[in-house]
């Protein structure tokens, strides 16, 4: 009888007793003096809620009206907080500023105007997601808080089944659906855009230099979600577009910037002038300093980009209305020219260079030394390998605030993330050691990934300053004392019909080449095949625009040997260039 009353706890008006009873027609009256109140209590028909017709496989969601603490959030605004935050770590690290506050912010409007999602007049459908802002009144509870995060991507109409929750499939159709998209943004686009706008102010961080802040946290794009506001915390389906697996390759960036480039139908970039440090001299200076080599080798590189026609300040403006030659990769371009010199002085056959070397090694100490240079780098690069591996090995990929796509699995991702916490703290006091820490983000960045010199914590001793004795001369000319060039073919692929090469090729590909590439591709990060394939391409234009001119080609082809792999496509040229004024 209580149950019926239902907490009804007035005093009655004739004899202020609280004791009430309900008659059969649904009357409250008090038990004390029978006095009835007009109160009548709500029956419920029974018979309705289980009738064959009323039987309950579908409902529909009920439309909520919203709270003051909600707001509605487009995508595209997630993505200007990400890009707001990339633009302000790179202007902390010397950026100027004007490319937070003029470049970077025109290419995100224009960006929007040309896919039609904001600053026009017939925007299209953006998607939207709805998140909450906890009141401060509300207690610290994960469970409240994650199940006040709504995902809107469907409409309030949308059915729901007893069985499962369409609406998360449907979110998931419409989270995928967005992120296959070509025209609409997504994370390695953010960071894509920061390169086109570095390009355009002419900074001199390249795509290479961008990649690895990224790596380092120094410029946010892992975990972003740690760096949302509270206000704009994700659930839901949602958080696919935001979420982040791995960082991005080399290629991947550069791509996307270039169809970035496209959308936005941006005029020709700034032209990039031998003053700019993204010029071809600049940078190979740069990476002839981090590689240790000689800088009497640089007056050899700027005879290859002169000869290669690299220094034309047409060829290395990146224009995006023309894809031929599109947008350079200019730093990988740059170690290709020092690799391609030193083929040139030393031909890195495996036989030549060490050839080379034991004949400088009679001369006077001065003179630069391959084998030298080999002993010296080879260890510090494997240390410098092993430490980066270790580094990436402690540093935590789980965010301190992690995605929950839904309140099935929030649970059981909590309950994961406190028990690997909780291992970690028994492996540490098992083991009785503190927990190594990484090296702190805010120290000042190099863009140097080796230190050479005699000074205390260089890597090794510098060879900046040693000679080259790599000419002879006869009759007045000067010839090389390497005289052959090999290569592979140079023939161009037919496009979008071949893929990478190098893995086929490496086998055969002389081994001190091969370990040269692997040098500056840990130079640049990236990876050893995108060397190689730009080394090709400074080749071609190489050799094709000295074939009548300054060197002289003779051609011999490699026999096949039966019973082995052929070195397939390896040619051996014989060379002689004139010491003319026009050179370097």
């Amino acid at each position: 009888m209580d149950e019926l009353v239902d907490g009804f706890s007035e005093p009655c008006r004739q004899c202020a007793a609280v004791e009430w009873g309900v008659s059969d027609g649904g009357h409250f009256f008090c038990k004390n003096c029978h006095n009835v109140i007009e109160k009548t209590r709500e029956v419920v028909d029974s018979t309705a809620l289980h009738s064959k017709n009323s039987r309950i496989s579908q409902i529909k969601k009920p439309k909520r009206k919203r709270s003051e603490d909600e707001r509605e959030w487009m995508v595209c605004e997630g993505f200007q907080f990400i890009l707001k935050l990339q633009a302000k770590a790179l202007v902390s690290l010397g950026v100027c500023l004007k490319f937070e506050t003029e470049v970077l912010w025109n290419f995100w409007k224009k960006y929007l105007q040309n896919t039609r999602q904001a600053f026009t007049e017939n925007t299209i459908y953006t998607r939207r997601f709805t998140v909450y802002m906890k009141p401060k009144s509300e207690p610290e509870s994960d469970t409240q808080s994650e199940m006040s995060f709504h995902s809107t991507a469907v409409s309030s109409e949308t059915e729901l089944s007893v069985s499962g929750d369409t609406t998360d499939v449907q979110s998931s159709l419409c989270s995928e659906a967005y992120l296959h998209t070509s025209t609409l943004m997504n994370m390695p686009r953010t960071l894509a855009l920061c390169y086109l706008a570095l390009l355009w102010v002419r900074e001199a961080i390249t795509l290479a230099d961008l990649l690895r802040l990224v790596s380092e946290r120094r410029v946010p794009y892992m975990d972003i979600q740690d760096a949302f506001p509270e206000e704009m915390r994700l659930f839901g389906k949602d958080i696919h577009i935001f979420q982040v697996w791995h960082l991005p390759s080399y290629s991947t960036v550069h791509r996307e910037a270039f169809n970035l480039a496209q959308i936005m139908q941006l005029p020709s970039f700034p032209t990039v002038s031998q003053d700019c440090l993204l010029h071809p001299l600049t940078l190979s200076v740069r990476y002839m300093l981090d590689a240790n080599l000689p800088d009497a080798l640089h007056i050899w590189v700027h005879r290859v980009i002169r000869g290669a026609a690299m220094d034309d300040e047409s060829y290395l403006t990146f224009d995006p209305k023309t894809d031929n030659p599109g947008l350079l990769r200019y730093e990988i371009q740059a170690a290709a020219v020092i690799i391609v010199a030193m083929k040139l002085l030393f031909k890195l056959d495996d036989h030549a260079e060490w050839k080379l070397s034991e004949e400088a090694a009679k001369k006077k100490k001065t003179i630069f030394r391959l084998k030298r240079w080999f002993a010296i780098v080879q260890p510090v690069l494997e240390k410098a390998r092993q430490n980066e591996e270790h580094i990436e090995a402690l540093r935590r990929w789980k965010p301190t605030n992690p995605f929950i796509t839904s309140l099935q699995q929030k649970s059981l991702i909590l309950k994961k993330r406190r028990v690997a916490d909780y291992l970690e703290q028994r492996f540490h006091k098992l083991t009785d050691s503190a927990p190594e820490q990484l090296p702190s983000t805010t120290n000042p960045y190099s863009s140097f990934r080796f230190s050479w010199g005699n000074e205390e914590g260089s890597d090794g001793p510098s060879m900046y300053d040693r000679r080259l004795d790599c000419t002879f001369k006869k009759n007045g000319v000067k010839y090389l004392a390497n005289r052959k060039y090999w290569h592979p073919e140079l023939r161009r692929c037919v496009k979008n019909s071949c893929g990478n090469h190098f893995p086929e090729m490496e086998p055969w590909l002389p081994r001190m080449y091969v370990w040269v590439l692997d040098l500056f591709s840990f130079i640049l990060g990236v990876r050893q095949a995108e060397v190689y394939q730009e080394v090709l391409n400074v080749e071609r234009r190489f050799l094709s625009r000295n074939h009548q001119s300054k060197i002289k080609w003779t051609y011999n082809s490699l026999t096949k040997k039966k019973g082995k792999k052929s070195k397939t496509a390896t040619r051996v040229a014989k060379n002689k260039i004139t010491d003319t004024t026009d050179s370097a």
